[in-house]
């Protein structure tokens, strides 16, 4: 789906820094310049940094409990799926600072910390205009200013939380649909929000908005 709207001459932001970590050299591949290429590895290795100077070592704790739980094993395996969401062939064309202005067409990296809610707000900040935000294991966030699409892979996740899912792809696992008529029907939803039809955090008010305190987020 970010393919296909980086095509049409749209932009796509992608954040949370921290999972992405691991699969970096991926996006970095794909830079449009060599700037965003080189600022992309300095923020990851900021990150890593003031994490291991906090005493954390976010490759090796990481993937967290529940992702542990759902089946991913490594941080890495954990970031391939993160950084897909970056598309296959859409260029990176920028990177930005929390909140920082999205402003070329093409892909922009975000500079966000993992938590959600943060990661939203930062995004929707920059100029996000339509938040499509992929969950596993379930979560209720939504946003005051920009409509929040929840989307997930996971059956159990969609039944269980069928009042909290716009959009169930979990097909893709069993072969009942593949993965180019999921994007279809996700960017069939995204048009359809940014026509005016509510998502379902809209509808349940779900309004939830932070930003960093004290220190930055990790």
């Amino acid at each position: 789906m970010t393919d296909r709207l980086v095509e049409l001459g749209g932009s796509a932001v992608l954040g949370e820094i921290a999972e992405i970590m691991g699969a970096e050299h991926l996006l970095a591949a794909r830079a449009g310049h060599p700037a965003a290429a080189t600022r992309l590895i300095q923020i990851i290795t900021r990150v890593e940094t003031e994490a291991r100077a906090l005493g954390l070592d976010i490759r090796g704790t990481q993937p967290s409990p529940g992702n542990i739980r759902g089946g991913l094993t490594t941080i890495e395996e954990k970031s391939l799926g993160a950084t897909h969401k970056g598309g296959e062939r859409a260029r990176m064309e920028d990177v930005v600072a929390y909140a920082g202005p999205i402003t070329r067409k093409g892909l922009t990296v975000m500079d966000t910390p993992g938590l959600d809610v943060e990661s939203v707000t930062g995004m929707v900040g920059g100029g996000a205009q339509v938040v499509v935000f992929t969950t596993g294991l379930g979560t209720p966030t939504g946003n005051p200013i920009a409509p929040v699409i929840k989307i997930t892979g996971n059956a159990r996740t969609a039944r269980q939380m069928a009042d909290n899912i716009d959009l169930d792809v979990s097909g893709i696992m069993d072969d009942s649909e593949t993965l180019d008529d999921a994007a279809t029907r996700l960017f069939d939803e995204v048009l359809e929000v940014a026509s005016g039809r509510q998502t379902k955090a809209e509808t349940l008010g779900h309004r939830e908005f932070a930003i960093h305190r004290r220190n930055p987020t990790i």
